[in-house]
This record gives structure tokens, C-alpha cells and sequence, in this order.
């Protein structure tokens, strides 16, 4: 009879139904599609799964099209870490000292020392000599020094549905406005932290990065508008920007230096073409900073296309060859 990892009582299964019992104790609702997504097995597997648990005597409650959850009060002794998972807390640590602001760091840092405390001793000093071993270096600020809670304050609003208030330095203003949001979502780009937010003040939707804001407030005023997930809103900010097709090619052993950069302004393929390489970008901001960008290696690149992008760095050179002849 050909193995069945759905029927048979292997160890693999055992590791998986022990694996779904922590899943469900980590929140309130998880979808048996989470579960299947996670290890890769059939939704078919992952109901068998949970009778196999509810058999064992797990109280778990079901709804359909809602999701499985565990009911409320149950506790199991609390599992041990493996070395591997253990290990994970490390990086993680130093990742959130480093990508978090002041206020959510210091949580996290909490949080870990109460999961190091279940571990054995062998795991304690292992896990010791690991994390002088790890270091973690930021270029940026993420976050204004004077606002140590700006990512603690805008994930209480997110959670809870709150607005929050916070002068905000944008790059075309002087000086920074007060304004009022809704926060709908964080995320990490390009280097920096942004928020996407309802801003009354604009009447829109806007996006915030946080290291410009400044003096933030939680309000207990509760969201006026129903919000789309973050996600939405990123998809629409995609397609509302209009794409620029451009192509360079640049010698080839000068390519290398601009691996990194590339992907910040649209990269999306190259080509080998003799002694150099071609490549493809789709731009979605001001053509101007992609210009700025690519004058770094001007002398050893060219822009093929668009004929419009092209008249611009003209343009930009001659301001600068202008500059030079007559510094103001």
C-alpha cells in the first residue's frame, strides 16, 4: 500500500498537528486555507488534522467560511523552542532594535526575555554566544528622535481604529503642518518606514514616512470613514502613477555598482550586449530623481530610450555646466 501522509500516524504528521494546536493558541481565529498555505498540505489533510485534535479532547470551535478557534480558558503547558527556532529570536532582536522606534523595541525586548525563560540552559548560553556574534547596522533614521512612540502610537490607532494627530515635515513644505489621520497601514520601503493614512486635512488618501513626523498624539476619536486593508491601497497607488519605459545601457564593468540601486527605480531586466549590458526599467516617479540617480555614471552609461527622458539630462548638464562656469 503506498504511503498516505493523510491516514498514516507518522512522525511528520504528529510534528504538523502539534504545530496547527500552536497556531490556533497564537490568535483567535485561523482558516484552514492559513493552515494548508503554511505546510504545504491539502485543506482535505488539514480537517483531519483538527479531528484528529478535537478527538484527543482540544475544545475547537468551527464556523464555516469563518475559521477554527480554540475556546476560550484552554491552555497547554507552554511548548519548548527548538534550537533553530530559538535561534530566530535573535536575529529578530536585532532587527527591532534597529527597525523599530524606541517604544516598540523595548516591548519586543520584554516579550523576549520571557521566551528565553523557557528555555534550557544549554539553549540560554548558546543563545548568549550567538547574539555577540550578530550585529545589525542601520544607514538611516527611521524615525524622528523627538517622537520615540511614533510606530507604537500609529499601530495603537491601526488596532483600535483610532485617529491619531502628528505635525508632519513633508518635502515640499517649509515648516511641518498638523494633521489629522486615520491610519489604515505600515510598511517598509526602499529603506524607510510609511504609513498609509486618510488625512483630513487633504481630504485623501495620502502616504507619510515616518521620520518625518513629529509630535504624535493619540486620539480617542474613533475612525469616521470605513477603510479598504492596506494592500488596497498600495495596488491603487501603482496603478494611478503613470509608468515610464526606459532603457540604458552602460559598460559592462561598471554594471555591478548599481545592482542595488536599480530595483528603487523600477528595474526589471538586462541584457548582455558585447562589452555591456542593457537594462530595462519601469519608472513611476518624477523622472527627475531617476535622472539624479543615473548621472553617478553618466560617463560610462547612455539612455536609449525615451527620446524625452534623454532631452532632460541634456538639459540637467547644461544647468550644471552653467553652474560651474558661473557659480552663484
Amino acid at each position: 500500500m503506498p504511503f498516505n501522509e493523510e491516514t498514516d500516524g507518522s512522525p511528520k504528521k504528529f510534528d504538523r498537528v502539534v504545530a496547527i494546536l500552536t497556531q490556533l493558541q497564537s490568535k483567535r481565529i485561523v482558516k484552514a486555507q492559513e493552515l494548508a498555505d503554511r505546510f504545504g498540505v491539502s485543506l482535505r489533510t488539514i480537517y483531519r488534522d483538527i479531528r484528529t485534535l478535537e478527538t484527543s479532547g482540544v475544545p475547537i470551535s468551527s464556523e464555516a467560511g469563518v475559521g477554527y478557534s480554540i475556546v476560550e480558558g484552554y491552555k497547554l503547558p507552554p511548548v519548548m523552542f527548538t534550537r533553530d527556532e530559538a535561534m530566530s529570536f535573535v536575529a529578530a532582536e536585532k532587527l527591532m532594535q534597529h527597525f523599530t522606534d524606541k517604544s516598540v523595541g523595548a516591548a519586543f525586548q520584554s516579550a523576549v526575555f520571557k521566551i528565553k525563560s523557557v528555555l534550557r540552559w544549554a539553549e540560554k548560553d548558546w543563545i548568549d554566544e550567538l547574539d555577540t556574534k550578530i550585529l545589525v547596522q542601520q544607514r538611516e533614521a527611521l524615525f524622528n528622535k523627538e517622537v520615540p512612540n511614533a510606530l507604537e502610537a500609529l499601530m495603537h490607532g491601526i488596532a483600535n481604529k483610532k485617529q491619531v494627530q502628528f505635525s508632519y515635515q513633508s518635502i515640499e513644505s517649509d515648516a511641518p503642518n498638523e494633521r489629522v489621520i486615520e491610519p489604515i497601514g505600515l510598511y517598509h520601503e526602499h529603506g524607510y518606514w510609511y504609513l498609509m493614512a486618510y488625512c483630513h486635512l487633504r481630504k485623501d488618501y495620502r502616504k507619510f514616512r515616518t521620520d518625518r513626523i513629529f509630535k504624535i498624539v493619540k486620539l480617542d476619536k474613533p475612525f469616521e470613514l470605513h477603510h479598504q486593508d492596506l494592500s488596497f491601497y498600495l495596488k491603487k497607488q501603482g496603478h494611478d502613477k503613470k509608468e515610464i519605459a526606459i532603457k540604458i545601457i552602460i559598460d559592462k564593468p561598471f554594471a555591478r555598482y548599481i545592482k542595488q540601486s536599480r530595483h528603487f527605480y523600477g528595474f526589471v531586466s538586462e541584457r548582455n550586449v558585447g562589452d555591456k549590458v542593457e537594462m530595462f526599467f519601469n519608472y513611476t516617479d518624477n523622472p527627475e530623481y531617476f535622472i539624479r540617480w543615473f548621472i553617478m555614471l553618466a560617463d560610462k552609461a547612455d539612455i536609449i530610450e525615451p527620446q524625452s527622458l534623454k532631452l532632460r539630462l541634456e538639459a540637467f548638464i547644461r544647468d550644471i555646466d552653467q553652474r560651474m562656469i558661473n557659480p552663484a
